[in-house]
């Protein structure tokens, strides 16, 4: 599974946008928290602040609509072996893991801080 998270303040109405402007199509939803929809191969999870993913994150950074937290989400088999890896080679865990209502995510950033999604 590979996707991008947008953060936007309000769910129905992005994916009214996206749904109407866009073409996009609904895959799931899971309650008021969040919409993962789709157009051809393109997966966007739309992402409210009442999901998990909208903690602060372990520095106190806040994630907010539009100002850089889109970001991939990639499925993780083991989180752990993974988060291990990433501080070997460089990189950060940002938060998590986390709990929310599809799963575990949690965030990491590459050497440069791109960040990126990790959901299991």
């Amino acid at each position: 599974m590979a996707a991008v998270r947008v953060f936007v303040s309000d769910v129905e109405r992005a994916k009214s946008f996206y749904l109407g402007v866009l073409g996009f199509e609904v895959v799931e939803q899971w309650g008021p928290a969040i919409a993962i929809i789709r157009r051809g191969d393109t997966e966007l999870w739309l992402s409210g602040p009442k999901t998990s993913a909208a903690k602060a994150w372990t520095d106190g950074t806040q994630p907010e609509p539009g100002v850089g937290f889109t970001r991939p989400v990639l499925g993780a088999a083991d989180l752990d072996t993974i988060l291990t890896k990433v501080v070997e080679a460089g990189g950060r865990v940002c938060n998590g893991p986390l709990e929310g209502p599809g799963g575990t995510q949690t965030i990491i950033a590459d050497p440069d801080g791109n960040t990126i999604e990790l959901f299991q």
